[in-house]
């Protein structure tokens, strides 16, 4: 089966647009207006990607996407109409995987998408073992994690960027790197991603996430996973 998107724009115009662009990709797109619309396609149909507005009548972006978060991992993009930091911080907090704000490239938008997709679906690549850490315990080609033999509900991202730090223990990855090896991203990126889901990630693994035991800062340089 062809890679299926959901598109939920309000604004008709921005919304055709972004159909004929993803459409000439050569992936199925299905429309929606609304967030109760959105949520009616997402519960009736699989996609691949959601790429959900922040500003929609009705339910707005935020709570689609906290709602699709409920369900299913699918990477989730949220669109802003603004370079705005608060909206950027809650619609990652939300639950989404990236964001973008408008206007943007069509060419853009696809990369994005094209990257998410090849994260979602190769399976993770080196040390495939079980790695332990404290009372942590990750298995890559599982995709699991247990903390005191509990498993843990990590999105695709979180658990990506677990895996991550997980590989060199001890060892400082950049927010660059991060983005690189964890969004494939390299020129497009933005360190928000990684700061928002790194808080995200510890509100997960551990027991007091304003003083982490596993996943720490390392100021002015990036985050590790303390051994």
């Amino acid at each position: 089966m062809g890679t299926r998107i959901l598109t939920v724009e309000d604004d008709e115009r921005i919304r055709q647009a972004v159909k004929l662009a993803l459409e000439d990709e050569g992936w199925t797109v299905t429309e929606a207006a609304t967030g109760e619309a959105a949520m009616e396609s997402f519960r009736a149909e699989a996609f691949d990607v959601v790429l959900i507005d922040i500003q929609l009548p009705g339910i707005d972006g935020f709570d689609v996407c906290r709602s699709i978060r409920r369900t299913s991992d699918v990477p989730v993009i949220m669109v802003t109409a603004r370079d705005d930091t608060h909206d950027v911080v809650a619609g990652l907090e939300a639950g989404a995987d990236d964001y973008l704000t408008k206007p943007f490239a069509p060419k853009e938008l696809s990369a994005r998408i094209r990257a998410l997709l090849r994260r979602a679906r190769s399976p993770e690549q080196g040390e495939l073992e079980r790695i332990k850490v404290g009372d942590l315990e990750i298995s890559p080609d599982e995709g699991l994690v247990l903390k005191d033999d509990i498993e843990l509900q990590l999105t695709k991202t979180e658990f990506k960027l677990l895996v991550e730090l997980s590989s060199q223990p001890g060892k400082v990855f950049s927010r660059e790197v991060l983005l690189e090896r964890v969004w494939g991203y390299d020129y497009f990126g933005d360190g928000r991603l990684v700061d928002v889901h790194i808080r995200r990630l510890r509100m997960k693994v551990e027991s007091d996430p304003a003083s982490p035991r596993y996943v720490v800062t390392s100021r002015g340089l990036g985050y590790k996973l303390q051994p």
